[in-house]
């Protein structure tokens, strides 16, 4: 394995990554570093957590710093990121890199002030770190010129898609001058990605990190078949008896998320919830907490926790095993950091058979089942031959024909309400001529 500099950095890079406790880097950084540092265009399929940031930003740094500034600043390099928390991370990444060079960068996302960021970027900076919304926001505002890019990098490009990013991404690159380099880091390689990757990509090189590999290294698995009903104390149980003091517990849903946090919380647990439902403010003071020790357990959804990058987590539940097997190894991945070991528990019920089979398939193993626990389930095991398959919903049917029925009801009712309403109308003149002439008859007898 080659060290950092064999990559080709500068030594102010290389003192930055020594400082930084960095000794050798990963096989991203080492497949990244020099083709970016060519001009070349890079595709890179790499997961959260194998040191893709220190990829891009490392030669980012060192392609910058090249030329020194003259004038106003102008935005040379943009880093487009799906959440908030990766951003932060980034900018938090790039701080640290680039602390021995003259550049400056700036972090802006939305759910916060945007005064502050404007101030910034009126100030001029090199580097601009943006989630999609606030970055065309100020765009549009003309707060915010790209005109000048020089390197383009998208980072978590699945996780982009999957959010809805794309037309945003798509506004973004007509902004763009054509003449720039181009990065594009994705965990997963669907045709949506390598359609997107095509459009914007010259000459890339690809490199493709398998995060299979870090699922069987250093990270214990485990399987736990478990009624739905049982998997709060289950959990619990499993937090207290391993005395977990960094954990991360992943539901499916924001209102699961919460609904655990107050659960935890009855069973004397320190946890706190992050998802898309929650303020900066409060994703962000749950990160700390989490960070500094005093919050043993975060709660997190997986679009939210694509920006959670802490050293030290020792254990990761799937609480809700995902419906995608490629989130499970982004899951599982946030423990086993730095050369570290870690252990990652899923719990199956019955719904979720056909998702663990997925899992599976994916990671090319059958995973450890744990069928000693008391609240151990049988009817949780996939059955012999068993495809992979979304969670069952029982009872869905019958809310679609309960919807139905009742809009039908609502339906045949406002019609109803429709031709009494004319009926009323017809009547009405007819009631006022029989009274006219009732009072005509009158007056004419008196």
């Amino acid at each position: 394995m080659k060290n950092f500099e064999a990559l080709g950095l500068s030594k102010k890079l290389l003192e930055a990554v020594e400082s930084e406790g960095y000794t050798n880097p990963t096989p991203v950084q080492e497949q990244s570093i020099p083709p970016l540092l060519a001009g070349r265009d890079v595709l890179g399929v790499a997961q959260t957590g194998t040191g893709k940031t220190a990829a891009f930003a490392l030669p980012v740094l060192q392609i910058l710093s090249r030329s020194k500034t003259h004038g106003k600043r102008h935005i040379k390099a943009l880093i487009l990121s799906p959440t908030r928390e990766l951003a932060a991370q980034i900018g938090e990444r790039f701080s640290a890199y680039g602390e021995n060079l003259d550049i400056r960068h700036k972090v802006i996302f939305g759910g916060v002030n945007q005064n502050p960021q404007v101030r910034a970027l009126q100030k001029g900076i090199d580097i601009l770190v943006a989630t999609p919304g606030r970055l065309l926001d100020l765009i549009n505002q003309g707060h915010i010129d790209i005109g000048k890019v020089e390197f383009f990098v998208l980072d978590e490009a699945d996780r982009m898609l999957d959010m809805g990013f794309i037309r945003d991404i798509q506004k973004v690159l007509k902004l763009l001058p054509n003449k720039r380099q181009n990065l594009l880091f994705s965990a997963t390689m669907p045709k949506s990605i390598s359609d997107l990757a095509g459009s914007f990509l010259n000459n890339s090189v690809m490199i493709d990190v398998s995060p299979k590999e870090i699922t069987v290294d250093r990270i214990k698995q485990k399987i736990m078949f478990v009624r739905k009903a049982d998997k709060r104390r289950l959990l619990v149980n499993l937090i207290k008896d391993e005395k977990v003091r960094c954990g991360i517990v992943f539901t499916r849903t924001k209102h699961g998320a919460n609904r655990l946090v107050k659960q935890l919380d009855q069973s004397r647990i320190n946890a706190a919830a992050i998802h898309g439902n929650k303020s900066q403010g409060a994703r962000t003071k749950a990160l700390a907490g989490f960070k500094d020790g005093s919050i043993a357990i975060l709660v997190a959804t997986d679009i939210a926790s694509r920006g959670i990058d802490v050293d030290g987590i020792t254990h990761v539940f799937n609480y809700d095993l995902p419906n995608e097997p490629e989130s499970y190894v982004h899951r599982i991945g946030r423990t086993a950091r730095a050369g570290r070991s870690g252990i990652a528990y899923g719990f199956c019920d019955e719904s979720e058979s056909g998702y663990l089979v997925g899992i599976q398939q994916l990671i090319g193993q059958e995973i450890d089942a744990d069928v000693e626990h008391e609240f151990h389930f049988s009817g949780a095991i996939p059955k012999p031959g068993q495809k992979p398959g979304k969670i069952k919903q029982k009872n869905q049917s019958k809310r679609n024909n309960h919807n139905k029925n009742k809009q039908k009801r609502q339906t045949k009712k406002n019609t109803k309400g429709d031709s009494v309403s004319k009926r009323n109308d017809n009547q009405r003149p007819r009631s006022k001529n029989n009274r006219n002439r009732r009072n005509r008859k009158r007056n004419s007898n008196n």
